[in-house]
């Protein structure tokens, strides 16, 4: 059993309060992944499901969009739940959050939690607790774990609704992370080109040369190449320079479309 923890709640005291919470909740190891916007998160939890291998555990995720779209369901984004073989991942569905999960594991099943419903399971709270949870506004800390929790005693039926990945977004070639070297994770795969065949990539600030592998690029070149991140066979493209940063040799960051 693990719980992965991604959130944009990421200084000490909040992510020492989430872990304490869970860690006290379901006795297993936690990893903490701080992040700072929804595309941050999609390739981050895409990450954590590689790393699990669909072992048992829980990836627990909460981002707010960048775009106040969270406004609209008056408390915050609702939660969903799916699983990747063994693995149960609860998230936030507003933003781009799981829009990589979309494009790469499309086959997963996606419940919308009930959240009114779901309080009144909490055994461990009385009707006051109950009340100050359903209106929190730390819900990674009083919300997501008790879910955890409940999942995995499997003592109730967790209450859901079948939720479309048709009303999740679609993701855009998009820089989602940039590693300390300097080089740019992208949300383009190994299956958007024929990677036989493909020489050159075409993006919005010029053409780059594409190599399978980091190694095989010369020395302070700019290239495309397959990165490590992404799932099964499936793997993320990324913008790097033989031995320098390829964010700080073509200003380009995290959001910049591809």
């Amino acid at each position: 059993m693990f719980c992965t923890i991604i959130n944009d709640c990421k200084d000490a005291n909040a992510f020492g309060r989430q872990s304490t919470r869970v860690a006290s909740l379901l006795s297993c190891p936690i990893t903490t992944i701080g992040v700072s916007s929804d595309i941050e998160a999609a390739g981050n939890l895409i990450d954590a499901l590689d790393a699990s291998e669909g072992r048992e555990g829980f990836i627990l995720v909460n981002v707010a969009p960048r775009d106040g779209a969270s406004k609209k369901w008056g408390n915050g984004s609702p939660f969903a739940l799916f699983s990747y073989h063994k693995t149960q991942v609860i998230s936030s569905v507003e933003g781009y959050t799981l829009s990589l999960v979309k494009k790469l594991l499309p086959q997963s099943h996606l419940q919308i939690i009930s959240f009114e419903k779901i309080v009144s399971l909490f055994s461990d709270l009385d009707e006051a607790g109950k009340i100050r949870i359903a209106t929190t506004q730390f819900r990674s800390f009083e919300f997501l774990p008790r879910i955890a929790c409940l999942l995995a005693q499997s003592v109730v039926d967790i209450p859901t609704t079948p939720l479309a990945w048709d009303t999740i977004q679609d993701i855009s070639p998009t820089i989602w992370w940039v590693d300390n070297f300097g080089n740019c994770k992208t949300t383009l795969t190994n299956q958007d080109i024929e990677v036989e065949t493909t020489k050159i990539i075409s993006f919005p600030f010029g053409e780059l040369p594409f190599y399978l592998r980091l190694k095989d690029v010369p020395d302070n070149i700019t290239a495309c190449v397959i990165g490590s991140s992404g799932i099964n066979n499936i793997r993320l493209l990324e913008i790097v320079v033989q031995g320098g940063s390829a964010t700080q040799t073509l200003n380009i960051g995290i959001r910049n479309r591809l």
